[in-house]
């Protein structure tokens, strides 16, 4: 078996929004929906704050990472499988070259949803 030709990526980061459906035409015919979602990720864990860079995150339609997608809300901590790709571009704020990272999931798996504050209850 030769790993020649293998793209895969496993990722943690938390999602900057919520994950936004929409629906494309494949080019074999017919249509498919696909999720999309930012995460960041640290550079190294407990370097600093704010030492972070984006992904953008794509879940096709079909896939097992799909079914997990109700789970997934603007700050939870996820980890991302799948084949990842480079899109260069320059900065528009600084005109520094970026990466432009995408990460095509096959998998995620939800690390902790974000903190929700409950309600006190009254004391009398």
């Amino acid at each position: 078996m030769s790993s020649r030709g293998l793209n895969l990526c496993t990722l943690s980061g938390n999602v900057a929004a919520d994950p936004q459906v929409r629906h494309v035409e494949r080019k074999t015919g017919g249509s498919a929906q696909v999720a999309e979602m930012t995460i960041y990720v640290d550079r190294i864990p407990s370097r600093k704050d704010n030492d972070s860079f984006t992904v953008d995150v794509s879940v096709w339609e079909g896939s097992p990472a799909w079914r997990k997608l109700t789970h997934v809300k603007k700050g939870s901590l996820i980890i991302a499988s799948g084949a990842i790709d480079a899109s260069p571009y320059v900065s528009k704020t600084d005109s520094q070259a970026r990466a432009g990272l995408q990460l095509k999931a096959t998998d995620i798996f939800l690390d902790s949803s974000p903190k929700v504050e409950e309600p006190k209850p009254d004391e009398f």
